[in-house]
């Protein structure tokens, strides 16, 4: 019975007339708590129950003052009223008591919270209705104050706030989070240092934009808790080896809503940066917030694998966590900084490749598998600076950039992601005059391509991406105007520019990232076309250059080509999406030169008998040049614009100012959420 009273005096029905009154009048009558009752008790009483409603009686000890009835209490403005349904816990007054305007007189709960009644005057408590314990009504009097007979009446002074006091349980957790930090771990940091090395902490606060990181997990420990105390484990394992949270990156250039980023980090002194319980279930928490908000991820890769010294988890293999496909979904829909340090090995190394862009130190060894799993598999054993070192991992194209530290490191991940985030309004450019000079009036000397990229674009933003991978072919980022484009080049310094299956595949990716986040492509051209041969063959040749046909035929960003020097056959057309016509513009500088081959290889294959037929060695290759000299007039680049074949040869000098024109004459990309394509390949 007791039960069923408190169940209806916690309900809040408003707006409507229930039957919770008459209930509660039943349940509080003496016969009904003490005598058996029968199905016709209703019926019995129904009158007298009905006039108990209408008294608003309650049968309680002292509930009613003999001196004033409840009805004219609640009418009465010097009384105090209940602020809403619950049960007085707490008299703060009693009759004769001096009251100041302000002053608690009266604790109620309801719902589990307390709520405290105010004086709505100075005077003096002349009568008490109530007593601590009874359940009331919203507006049921509790008390009566004589107002005093002065004029002003007298207030609760406001305490003044010492803004500076630290509370009790706010100190409990400053202490809890202080012995989290670096500072309390003199020990590991020294350790630390002695390997030149930063700590995660360091990093992350380098990166980020001042005072915007907000930490997510900090108080997560390693699962071994029945192994270890708590304050061990908080020594050994502060936030269980995973810096992780949201923040700002770049703000001040692209303002807050462009901003935002996720950050997270394997601290390599806890646990040599394993991956944990605790911290698989943080990085997922990470992953899922940026797919809901389409947030870029910066991700700091350093430690081994899976951790086995976690027993506080209940399973079999931990095959099951969702870390790694949650992190591969994410391809093609936000942007995937990884930067790799140290020993970087299992699933730490398999994050940071599946990342879009991947930033290594020099000192890194990146592995599938470290040295105690080679050991393991009986495959030998090795130092781990023997296993996936910069040397292999930078020219085979896993590292798309190396750096010398964490710091430079940092600094360029900052750098790369805003190639994601949008334009820039300061920028400076070179003197586009030296265009001019850059390529070699002789058509068959080699140039420096890096040169003429450093030129073209704004000042010190070009970043180039796996140069020590497939040297023919260049990519990268680069601003115009500040305007942010991908860009793909050939290298006539190595085998004349041709394409060889590397370079394609290199370039191929770079289309697809460029695409998946909406930037811009700029091709420069000058290849002799696809390399041949029986050796190149072997490479697949045939499958991977047409990766490249088929990354431009699905993008729908704007491309633009512009010919340096050589653009022949197939391997031209590939680096302009496919057809000179496919890019938004074709443009050519005046030592352009075109055709379905390159000119020498197509005099001796179409005059092959002419040439053989000359017996003269020196009038055979007299008859040779003239006859390339007259192709080359024929392929001259201002003759395929006279064909409508590009649309326009061009001064170097104002190569920029077209290319701005052509940008933004094809606008922005449309704006969109989810992602353009199903995911972009790691490779």
């Amino acid at each position: 019975m007791r039960k069923a009273q408190s169940v209806l005096d916690d309900y809040q029905i408003e707006g409507v007339e229930t039957t919770i009154p008459f209930l509660q009048t039943v349940l509080k009558q003496e016969d009904v708590l003490v005598s058996p009752v029968t199905t016709t008790y209703i019926d019995d009483n129904f009158e007298r129950l009905l006039s108990a409603i209408s008294q608003k009686k309650r049968i309680f000890d002292n509930e009613v003052s003999p001196q004033l009835s409840s009805d004219d209490a609640e009418k009465d403005d010097c009384a105090a009223l209940a602020p809403l349904p619950g049960t007085l816990i707490k008299l703060s007054v009693a009759v004769g008591d001096a009251v100041k305007k302000g002053q608690e007189i009266a604790v109620f709960e309801a719902m589990k919270m307390e709520h405290l009644v105010l004086a709505s005057h100075a005077g003096t408590v002349s009568h008490v209705y109530v007593s601590e314990g009874s359940t009331l009504d919203e507006g049921a009097a509790l008390l009566r104050i004589e107002p005093t007979a002065t004029e002003t009446q007298e207030e609760i002074e406001e305490t003044e706030i010492d803004r500076d006091f630290i509370r009790p349980d706010l100190a409990a957790l400053l202490d809890k989070r202080s012995r989290l930090l670096d500072a309390a771990r003199p020990e590991a940091v020294e350790k630390r240092r002695k390997t030149n090395k930063k700590m995660i902490r360091e990093n992350i606060e380098r990166l980020v934009d001042p005072g915007s990181f907000s930490e997510y997990g900090g108080f997560n420990l390693a699962a071994q808790r029945s192994r270890r105390s708590v304050e061990e484990l908080e020594k050994l394992s502060p936030a269980d080896g995973m810096v992780a949270g949201t923040a700002s990156i770049n703000a001040d250039q692209f303002g807050s809503d462009k901003s935002n980023c996720i950050v997270l980090g394997y601290d390599y002194t806890v646990f040599a940066g394993t991956q944990g319980g605790m911290n698989h279930k943080k990085t997922d928490r990470l992953f899922h917030l940026a797919e809901q908000r389409q947030l870029p991820i910066i991700f700091y890769g350093e430690g081994g694998g899976g951790r086995p010294g976690d027993v506080d988890i209940y399973a079999a293999s931990t095959l099951d966590v969702p870390t790694f496909q949650t992190y591969a979904r994410l391809s093609g829909l936000v942007p995937r900084i990884g930067i790799a340090s140290g020993r970087c090995f299992a699933g730490n190394a398999a994050l940071m490749g599946v990342s879009d862009i991947l930033i290594a130190t020099k000192d890194t060894s990146l592995g599938m598998g470290g040295p105690a799993m080679i050991e393991g598999g009986g495959l030998g054993v090795f130092a781990p600076e023997e296993v996936g070192p910069v040397s292999v991992q930078a020219p085979n194209g896993v590292i798309d950039i190396v750096c010398e530290n964490e710091s430079d490191a940092t600094d360029m991940a900052r750098n790369v992601l805003s190639y994601f985030q949008g334009e820039t309004s300061a920028f400076t450019s070179a003197d586009q005059r030296d265009l001019r000079f850059a390529i070699p009036e002789n058509r068959l000397r080699v140039y420096d391509i890096r040169k003429v990229i450093n030129i073209l674009a704004d000042v010190d933003s070009v970043v180039e991406l796996k140069s020590a991978f497939a040297p023919g072919m260049l990519t990268g980022f680069l601003r115009i105007a500040g305007r942010p484009l991908g860009y793909i080049a050939n290298n006539p310094a190595h085998l004349g520019g041709a394409i060889d299956a590397d370079g394609a595949e290199k370039a191929a990716r770079h289309i697809q990232l460029c695409d998946a986040f909406d930037i811009p492509i700029l091709t420069l051209c000058d290849t002799p076309g696809f390399m041949v041969g029986p050796e190149a063959e072997k490479t697949a040749l045939v499958r991977k250059t047409s990766r490249l046909f088929a990354a431009a035929g699905s993008i729908t960003v704007p491309v633009f080509t512009v010919i340096l020097r050589k653009g022949y056959g197939l391997g031209a057309q590939a680096m302009a999406g496919g057809s000179m016509h496919a890019p938004f513009v074709t443009l050519a500088w005046p030592t352009g030169e075109m055709g379905p081959m390159g000119l020498e290889g197509a005099v001796r294959l179409g005059f092959r008998k002419e040439l053989a037929a000359i017996e003269n060695k020196k009038e055979r290759q007299r008859m040779f040049e003239e006859m390339v000299a007259q192709a080359y007039e024929r392929g001259k680049a201002i003759n395929a614009a006279a064909y409508m074949e590009i649309d326009d040869v061009i001064d170097p000098a104002t190569t920029r100012d077209r290319l701005l024109q052509a940008i933004n004459a094809a606008g922005p990309a449309m704006p969109r959420f989810g992602k353009k394509r199903t995911f972009v390949d790691t490779w």
